[in-house]
């Protein structure tokens, strides 16, 4: 077991998305944060069956961390109930905690963060 976590959350826009994501990486609360557009999401919400397209985040950080990650998706959030489900990482490759803990515990320096950046998360970093 590792102190590793994927927080899940879902927004119901693009822009919402990026905001939340953008903060979390630059507080230094995820390492990553990967953006899954347009999912369909069917619940129960005050009683009614609801159908929303939304965005899903995966969020990419550690236990220590989890309550500012929470903390940040409640307060910059849109919806009256966020989610926010934080899944344990039980196993990974120890090169790739390693990097991820570097990003989220303490900042990096620039040539070091570029160099990592792209085996971090190839699909945020390959649009710069």
């Amino acid at each position: 077991m590792t102190d590793k976590r994927i927080v899940l959350t879902t927004v119901g826009s693009e822009g919402e998305a990026h905001k939340i994501a953008q903060h979390l990486v630059e507080q230094e609360l995820a390492a990553c944060v990967n953006i899954v557009p347009r999912i369909e999401s069917i619940y129960r919400w005050q009683g009614k069956i609801e159908s929303s397209q939304e965005w899903l985040l995966l969020i990419k950080t550690s236990a220590e961390r989890f309550s500012g990650v929470r903390d940040a998706i409640r307060e910059l959030h849109s919806y009256e109930l966020p989610e926010c489900i934080a899944v344990d990482i039980a196993d990974s490759s120890a090169d790739y905690l390693q990097m991820a803990g570097g990003f989220i515990a303490a900042p990096v320096e620039p040539r070091l963060a570029s160099a990592c950046a792209t085996a971090l998360c190839p699909a945020e970093f390959s649009r710069q």
